[in-house]
């Protein structure tokens, strides 16, 4: 029996600096001779295009000098268009002037910064195979800003007022950590905290917006987020504005591809027991860390199970909306049969009860969300690989950029989806005490402790539902969660919302008209303003200033007279 032919080993056309050229040929054609069988089998390096046999299959650039933002843009076109249709690979190194922004926009199919040998291989042969690839680290404290901008009386005093509570706070949590002894220096503390918490919010009320805020919150004892330590650059919508490192691969350029990269990121993110970092109270907050996870990742496996009988059914267009919106309540009911477990019993008034199932029979799993967004955006790319709209350009779903816009919508329905079940569990552990060891946090065994938490989240949910919202309305912006980094914080996507601004209720509509009146009289306030004050200049400079003036001349006067006698 004959021997089978050996395959060709791929060929790599690579652009470097003499220096680096020999360890990425290195790197590239020595073959991986562990036990795998379908490990690193190696490739031909070629350094000169005349040495190509052929076309080759992936072009290599290590950037050795760093040109211009646009020049880099137009030299990865130029190869692109040069080496079609192989794809193009760009080695960053560890200190480079180029943004998150510049990175994501650039038509390279592979982007690793400060590569490794393994992390390369892995890289090449995702590409050959025809995936993406890319991996930058996050922004260094010590990179250049850009130009500087002058700063106005609101932001001076927003930034210094914030300064001034961080460190205050950040004192009151190092007395509490370990909590004090004595009960009077405890309350003196925990109030402290909680009116300094409040000021800040009263700080971004009167001079905010928020996006002049911080983006790192600090955890006390009780692990709430509170004042933050550095300022975060003005969010203009974009999904990858704060993003602090980004990491994609993505194994095929198709619907299915970019849904296993979005539910693999999402799953370790869930799976990494997320805190709140969104700057608000959560329900979610209540649930057992593990039993938080269990939910999170139900509803990302009910998100893959729909999926799968959409591509099957295939509906398009409003008959996709309908069947999503009536598909949410069995997902939601599923989700939370996967948390409490389908074979779990507890004890109920003296008897043996099924958790999951009296869960189910007591909690309301229909209602909709109106924050949600439209879920189209979110199923078309996942479903028939559609290019989507992003920051004002329409892009491929396998582009960087949307694929994070994509992973803030999936992530914003898990957090909302899980918010809404949360909710649900804790209005039942009221009503059943044996279920809070099981469900709850240790902190909500307490009665009172789950009713305070249970009183807030209504008067959030009022509050929000009267003012928050229509101001959201008026001001285009629309609250998004985002799952990540062991953390849930909350992003700021600006879209047009007139059609939800006049389905408002009058007590809403009230708010907007005096933001709009606010608007309105405000720069004729300011003008009257300084009129009166350039008034009371005057008055107080050419009017009594000069009868001041002579008065005391008069009495300079008198006493000399006076002395001459």
């Amino acid at each position: 029996m004959g021997r089978r032919p050996a395959q060709p080993l791929p060929q790599l056309l690579l652009f470097a600096d003499p220096l680096e050229r020999a360890g990425l040929t290195s790197w590239l054609e020595a073959a991986d001779t562990s036990a795998d069988p379908d490990g690193w089998g190696g490739c031909r390096v070629v350094v000169d295009s005349g040495e190509l046999q052929g076309a080759p299959q992936l072009v290599l650039w290590c950037l050795g000098s760093l040109p211009e933002p646009q020049a880099l843009d137009a030299e990865s076109r130029r190869l692109l268009e040069r080496w079609y249709p192989a794809p193009l690979l760009l080695l960053l190194p560890s200190k480079h002037p180029y943004g998150s922004d510049v990175l994501l926009q650039l038509p390279a199919q592979g982007l690793i910064e400060q590569a490794d040998a393994e992390t390369l291989r892995q890289a090449v042969t995702t590409l050959l195979a025809g995936g993406r690839v890319l991996a930058i680290a996050a922004t260094r404290p010590g990179d250049d800003p850009g130009p500087s901008v002058p700063m106005g009386l609101g932001q001076w005093l927003l930034l210094s007022g914030l300064q001034q509570i961080d460190a205050e706070l950040r004192l009151c949590l190092r007395l509490l950590d370990p909590p004090p002894v004595d009960l009077l220096p405890l309350l003196l503390l925990q109030g402290r905290v909680r009116e300094l918490r409040l000021a800040r919010r009263l700080l971004l009320w009167l001079w905010g917006p928020v996006s002049l805020a911080w983006s790192q919150p600090l955890h006390g004892p009780d692990r709430a987020p509170v004042a933050p330590t550095a300022p975060e650059g003005p969010d203009s919508g974009s999904p990858d504005a704060r993003a602090p490192g980004v990491a994609i691969t993505l194994r095929q350029r198709t619907a299915e591809g970019l849904w296993e990269a979005l539910r693999g990121r999402l799953t370790a993110a869930a799976a990494a027991c997320p805190s709140n970092n969104s700057g608000q109270l959560l329900a979610l907050d209540g649930l057992h860390a593990s039993r938080r996870s269990d939910l999170l990742l139900g509803l990302l496996e009910q998100f893959h199970r729909l999926r799968q009988r959409l591509l099957q059914d295939d509906p398009r267009g409003e008959q996709l909306e309908r069947l999503w919106r009536e598909l949410q309540p069995e997902l939601r009911q599923q989700a939370l049969r996967h948390m409490a477990g389908s074979y779990v019993q507890l004890p109920m008034e003296g008897r043996l009860c099924p958790v999951a199932e009296t869960l189910l029979h007591r909690s309301s799993l229909d209602a909709d969300d109106l924050e949600l967004p439209d879920p189209a955006a979110m199923l078309s790319p996942l479903l028939q690989a559609r290019p989507l709209l992003v920051d004002g350009r329409l892009v491929a779903p396998d582009e960087p950029q949307a694929v994070l816009y994509l992973e803030l919508l999936l992530s914003n329905w898990l957090v909302r989806s899980a918010e809404l079940i949360s909710a649900e569990v804790l209005a039942a552990c009221a009503e059943w005490p044996e279920l809070r060891r099981y469900l709850l946090r240790p902190e909500l065994l307490a009665t009172r402790n789950l009713e305070r938490l249970r009183n807030q989240l209504n008067a959030q949910q009022r509050w929000t539902s009267w003012f928050e919202r229509p101001i959201h309305l008026y001001e285009s912006r629309r609250p998004l969660f985002r799952l990540g980094d062991g953390a849930i914080d909350c992003v700021d996507l600006t879209e047009p919302r007139d059609a939800e601004l006049r389905q408002l209720g009058w007590v809403q509509q009230a708010v907007t008209l005096a933001l709009e009146a606010r608007d309105a009289l405000g720069p004729q306030l300011r003008s009257l303003l300084k009129r009166l004050g350039d008034l009371l200049v005057v008055l107080l400079t050419q009017v009594l200033g000069r009868a001041i003036g002579l008065v005391g001349r008069g009495i300079v006067q008198g006493m000399g007279r006076s002395l001459n006698r």
